[in-house]
């Protein structure tokens, strides 16, 4: 039986620090040293191993496992990257054990629960039960961002790129890891981020007056955008697992110098998106609503991340499988909502019965001393390995 602690901290070891879009360079970004380790690990196994390429220094990694007879095929997926590491009281890229915990960067989100489905894995192309379906296991690449990887796998299964040859229809289920306490995740809030811009023109700021300052318009487009925010839970029922609407203003940008009146200024919105909302619509409400309060033009750009949200409609009955397994491995845990996105709800936007568990805690991942319960980890690998082998999928 494969333990997944040393994997883990082979795992945190190994830096693959996703940029978040930042100019940055170095061996700690990006996936690639991740890849060629998960690569080697499962050539070394004998398990068939497939690297599909989806951007420069960007990898997916996928493994199968065929069974005699099987009807069915299941998804596992996990992602390979991990947010950065500014302001971290500890060495990100050095595990450390205490007191039952593992510390590092990614041990909670989500590398742990990337070597928990590891060793189930491991385990199943050892054991081959008898009756298991076929196993697919994801690798994917860029999660914290933009999503590159599982939206490569999936567009590969409608022909808009080259499909997996290990992967090359969808599966019948999925099950993503991202840290749930070993709850079942059956609904989430997706996620819509774009960019608004206001212009201005531009001048020596000691005759301002002769200019337009574009970061004043700013200003109020996020005092109408604080408003905005404020009626948006309440416009609309909430969700009764994953909660209500939000919007936040997180970023903004402007000007050039001091003493120069800024002709530009820009903000970055993250709408939060009910089970049930148009993830596409949600940028037209909010043009409309400032559209309606300012005098001078507001400028939207597309959004550059769509994120959908995940319902709880199709996979009632994965999830009861799922618990069952849960049950006969540590016991009674809760079928929740969560109001993070994950990689399930791009698999159920495709028609794949799909939930979210794993082991850690949300409230750990990215933060300056992330960490994992040890046992939570080794109890995930044995769930994995039980929905996988016990042969009712």
């Amino acid at each position: 039986m494969t333990d997944p602690l040393p994997v883990l901290k082979d795992l945190i070891a190994i830096p693959s620090v996703n940029p978040m879009g930042r100019d940055v360079a170095g061996p700690e970004f990006l996936e690639s040293r991740m890849t060629a380790y998960l690569q080697d690990y499962w050539t070394r196994l004998g398990v068939p191993c497939e690297v599909i390429e989806t951007a420069a220094g960007r990898s997916n990694v996928l493994v199968r496992i065929d069974s005699p007879g099987a009807q069915k095929t299941v998804l596992l997926d996990a992602h390979q990257d991990t947010v950065p590491v500014d302001g971290m009281t500890i060495p990100p890229f050095q595990p450390v054990e205490q007191d039952g915990r593992l510390f590092g960067r990614g041990s909670c989100d989500v590398k742990g629960g990337m070597a928990a489905m590891l060793a189930a894995v491991t385990r199943l192309a050892q054991e081959r039960p008898a009756g298991m379906p076929h196993v697919v296991f994801s690798m994917t690449c860029d999660e914290e961002s933009t999503s590159l990887g599982i939206n490569h796998l999936v567009a590969g299964w409608s022909g808009k790129v080259s499909g997996s040859r290990l992967c090359p229809q969808p599966p019948d289920m999925a099950i993503v890891a991202e840290p749930t306490q070993l709850d079942i995740v059956v609904a989430h809030r997706g996620a819509t981020r774009w960019q608004v811009r206001t212009r201005g023109r531009a001048c020596h700021s000691s005759r301002p007056s002769e200019g337009t300052n574009a970061i004043y318009r700013m200003a109020r487009v996020v005092s109408a955008l604080e408003a905005f925010a404020e009626w948006l839970p309440g416009s609309r029922l909430a969700h009764p697992l994953c909660g209500p609407a939000t919007l936040s203003v997180g970023l903004i940008a402007g000007g050039s110098s001091v003493n120069v009146v800024p002709d530009g200024a820009v903000i970055d919105i993250d709408r939060r998106v009910m089970p049930g909302e148009d993830s596409s619509a949600v940028r037209d409400e909010v043009r409309d609503y400032l559209q309606k309060r300012l005098d001078f033009e507001v400028q939207h750009d597309e959004p550059y991340c769509i994120g959908p949200p995940l319902g709880d409609e199709h996979n009632g009955s994965l999830a009861a499988l799922l618990m069952d397994s849960i049950l006969a491995v540590i016991g009674p845990r809760q079928v929740i909502g969560v109001p993070y996105g994950t990689h399930a709800s791009r698999l159920a936007a495709v028609g794949i019965p799909s939930v979210v568990f794993g082991p850690g805690d949300i409230a750990q991942a990215h933060t300056k001393d992330e960490w994992i319960s040890i046992e939570q980890l080794r109890q995930a690998a044995d769930v994995y390995y039980h929905i996988c082998a016990r042969g009712r999928l």
